[in-house]
């Protein structure tokens, strides 16, 4: 039986700790690592073993009875969450370290959303129990009111198969037909193990276990009651699908795709396809790679439930799916600030450009992008860790020094209201026209398209042209030259030529079409909103509400536990990512904060925003709501708001 599982928790909980104890109880490590002895296994990565910090999602293999364990330690800091993310698609079970003096911090919240989202099975491991002011029964009480209802307490409650009263009565409460059977006939010891084992894999509950990873204290029971109340089922006998969760380059610059396999066999030398099902790639595996820690052992077959990594797949991606699988993995860990990357000037730009997109085939959330007017790299961040970290990645792995300017807002820009845009591309040689209808989308829903085009006017293939046109790459808005998002957008009505269309038409009629649409809708600037939670003293709370107010931001009802409020609600990223550190000042440390991107709305200080930015929507090199025409063999152009008056499918 293979299980893949994933240790998850807030920095400093213990987390890589509990995940070398684990290695070293099964063997496959003989020397126990420490995070502050930076000894440990699993941190082997130099930047990880300075900072004493996970950055990278890194796994380890352990056999445990008749199963094959594939543990991954995930990254505990909020700057690091899409890697996290990343990891969480691959996961059969997930175990949440929280510590037992902290209790429930804010990025627990995080990892706990993160882990319903994607439906993963949980077992909590309470850790630290050595250390002065650990409270188990406290923080058991805050998962319950925090996190969720149904976390039980397997400590002292749970072993081989026993199960006491209090557990047994818990597993009743939550299943109607055996609590019917618990009246009437009492407890049924493999009844209840079988329901347990099924209640947990269908997240119906969630065990807890206390100890100290430090010292030895408690990690070998939980891995064997683990072991007990976990199964997957994985068919191997169908056709093969995997699941790419992460690419690596080795010292060669060799690119590493890793996947686990959801079914069937893979072997070397097997051709498998990658990509959505109209521009599927198919490419020969040459190589499979078990890795353990930084090293590896190359395999003649993997199968399913395996997690590895292959050569040869030269343009397979993060989340993509293989083989039988042609689902994209969709992520919500997405970052909200932008850097420029400022490089030595005794390094080409250009090479440092090329350095920046082999990281951004590792990272795909930096979304690496080159700014042709300016002559700058441009990136997405989480946070300023991260940017510090990147800056020591460039410097180890190319051999070069960076530094980044000033991280920004990413800003989007949507419509508020229906508009016809119509493009028109005919320079001499060339021809293609396209209309499109636009309309706006439910917020956070990006672009969809549609065509209502009669294939009498437009064939099928140059329809499908319009639309990877549309979706190739996002489009600027007018505002701000931001990214477009949130609009529906429609195919009415295109027209070719026989003899003049050629590749590229299609592109610069519909970028025009779109643009004139834009010029006649209103337009909006849209900013990134957190939807935080935050835990203070109730006298605490006045301050709290009028920073929110004074943010921005909106709240729900406050609603109080015991002498504490817990207040919920929206709010700009721009005016609230630096509030932790406020609520940590004024609160002594005690206010507990847990902000997670909450999608974009409205920008709260639009006109402020679209003056800084200082966009003219005029002078961008990719768009003009021109059209062009030809007339007598000469070329010539049209402003968006006289070209309808010469479109010829009008």
């Amino acid at each position: 039986m293979n299980k893949t599982i994933g240790v998850f928790a807030h920095v400093d909980a213990g987390k890589t700790t509990f995940s070398e104890q684990l290695l070293y109880h099964t063997n496959s490590i003989k020397q126990r690592g420490r995070v502050d002895h930076r000894d440990a296994f699993l941190d082997s990565h130099e930047i990880e073993k300075q900072r004493g910090i996970t950055v990278f999602a890194d796994q380890g293999m352990f056999s445990y009875h008749d199963a094959t364990y594939y543990l991954i330690d995930n990254p505990g800091h909020v700057d690091f969450s899409p890697e996290m993310e990343r990891s969480i698609q691959v996961m059969d079970y997930a175990i949440v370290i929280i510590s037992a003096v902290e209790g429930v911090e804010g990025h627990t919240e995080t990892v706990w959303q993160l882990l319903r989202k994607h439906n993963i099975p949980t077992l909590f491991f309470i850790n630290k129990i050595d250390r002065t002011g650990a409270d188990v029964e406290r923080v058991l009480e805050e998962v319950r009111a925090d996190l969720s209802a149904d976390v039980c307490d397997i400590t002292e409650s749970f072993h081989q198969g026993e199960m006491k009263e209090e557990l047994i009565e818990f597993i009743a409460e939550r299943n109607d037909i055996l609590f019917e059977q618990y009246l009437e006939e009492g407890y049924q010891k493999d009844l209840w193990l079988h329901t347990m084992i099924e209640m947990i894999k269908e997240s119906k509950m969630f065990p807890c276990a206390s100890g100290s990873a430090l010292q030895d204290i408690g990690v070998g029971e939980f891995l064997e009651t683990f072991d007990e109340l976990t199964v997957t089922h994985y068919p191997k006998e169908e056709p093969f699908s995997g699941r790419v969760y992460k690419v690596r380059h080795d010292d060669n610059g060799t690119r590493i795709t890793f996947m686990k396999a959801l079914s069937g066999t893979l072997k070397v030398r097997d051709e498998i396809g990658y990509g959505d099902k109209e521009h599927e790639i198919t490419e020969k595996v040459t190589q499979i790679r078990v890795y353990n820690g930084s090293k590896f052992k190359t395999a003649d077959q993997v199968a399913a439930g395996e997690l590895f990594a292959v050569v040869g797949l030269s343009g397979a991606s993060v989340g993509d799916g293989v083989g039988a699988l042609k689902e994209k993995a969709v992520y919500e860990m997405i970052p909200t600030l932008k850097s420029k990357v400022i490089v030595d000037s005794s390094v080409h730009i250009k090479e440092a450009l090329r350095c920046f997109n082999i990281l951004n085939v590792e990272d795909p959330s930096l979304n690496v992008t080159w700014e042709e007017s300016l002559q700058e790299i441009h990136l997405h961040v989480m946070g300023t860790i991260q940017l510090e970290v990147l800056k020591q990645v460039v410097n180890e792995r190319f051999h070069f020094d960076v530094s980044f300017g000033e991280p920004e807002i990413i800003y989007k820009e949507t419509i508020d209201t229906t508009a016809a845009g119509y493009g028109h591309f005919e320079p001499l040689g060339h021809y293609a026209e396209v209309h499109l209808k636009l309309e706006p989308a439910e917020r956070n829903s990006g672009i969809t398209f549609k065509s209502e085009c009669h294939v009498n006017d437009l064939t099928i293939g140059n329809q499908n042209l319009v639309r990877h046109h549309i979706f190739e790459r996002e489009h600027h808005g007018l505002l701000t030259g931001s990214a477009l998002t949130d609009v529906k957008v429609t195919l009415l009505k295109g027209l070719a030529h026989n003899k003049h269309t050629s590749g590229g038409d299609f592109r610069e009629a519909a970028y025009r079409a779109l643009r004139q649409g834009l010029e006649k809708a209103e337009n909006l600037v849209l900013e990134p909103y957190y939807h935080f939670k935050i835990k203070v003293e109730i006298d605490q709370m006045g301050k709290v509400l009028s920073d929110i107010q004074t943010a921005h931001g909106s709240f729900d009802p406050p609603k109080t536990e015991g002498n504490k409020a817990v207040l919920t609600g929206k709010v700009p990223v721009a005016t609230f990512m630096n509030y932790s550190t406020e609520l940590a000042s004024f609160t002594q440390g005690k206010g507990m904060i847990n902000m997670v991107f909450g999608g974009y709305d409205r920008c709260h200080n639009e006109e402020e925003v679209i003056k800084r930015i200082g966009y003219n929507k005029s002078a961008d090199p990719e768009y003009s709501s021109s059209s062009i025409f030809c007339s007598k063999g000469q070329g010539y152009t049209v402003a968006w708001d006289q070209a309808e008056a010469e479109m010829h499918g009008l």
